[in-house]
């Protein structure tokens, strides 16, 4: 059995830091954790325009982060990619913008266009029997339901379920949306997750995915304290 525990949006300040200590007690140290570390920055991570300072932060203590880029460990015999970005906003089918008009929204939008189009590179060079795609950004609407429609097109973007329906993952992962919904799919079926600590509710998730013969002999499980 192959376990996966993911979260985003832990917004840790210094009201919360008490709370944070004992709830992620077993895994809030990261720097003496064996286990691979895969993450994805988030909007919170670029406001004060030094995200390399903190990629170079989370790299020095083993953290792995990904921008249309890809990270395969072997596990119980088992190859696991994960191919990782941002992402960003646009919206979904009915309500979404396009790269037409100003200068500012053409940036907006072609911005998430090359951000989609490095993850589906990334995810389509995989070569592992499980995939996962990571995002901070939505791919779908499903996993906004309970955020205000009028600001879905902040929070992600059809652009990426795009992505990963035509290069194929097993599981997608993402946060940002705080009052979101926990599931959803892509228009092709890919299972797709909001893990979001305030919508998770829980100092993270855990995926599990039985080793089998291939892609097609592993499936997200609900055993062991694992998330379906």
């Amino acid at each position: 059995m192959i376990r996966v525990a993911a979260v985003g949006d832990l917004h840790v300040g210094a009201d919360a830091v008490a709370l944070w200590q004992g709830a992620l007690a077993p895994v809030a140290v990261l720097e003496p954790i064996a286990i691979p570390i895969v993450a994805v920055l988030g909007n919170h991570d670029f406001h004060a325009d030094q995200p390399e300072r903190i990629v170079a932060m989370l790299e020095r203590i083993g953290v792995t982060v990904l921008e249309g880029a890809s990270s395969v460990v072997s596990l119980e015999g088992t190859s696991l990619g994960v191919a990782g970005s941002k992402g960003f906003g646009g919206g979904f089918a009915g309500a979404c913008g396009s790269d037409f008009g100003e200068p500012e929204m053409k940036a907006f939008i072609r911005h998430t266009q090359r951000l989609a189009g490095g993850l589906e590179s990334a995810l389509a060079a995989l070569d592992a029997d499980l995939r996962i795609a990571l995002l901070h950004y939505s791919p779908v609407a499903a996993t906004l339901a309970g955020e205000r429609l009028e600001i879905h097109p902040f929070l992600g973007s059809y652009l990426l379920g795009e992505a990963i329906d035509r290069a194929g993952a097993d599981l997608v992962l993402h946060g940002h949306a705080h009052g979101g919904s926990e599931r959803g799919t892509t228009p092709g079926g890919i299972r797709v997750r909001n893990v979001a600590q305030p919508v998770i509710k829980r100092a993270y998730n855990l995926y599990c995915f039985a080793a089998g013969a291939g892609r097609a002999g592993l499936q997200v499980g609900a055993s062991g304290g694992c998330s379906p």
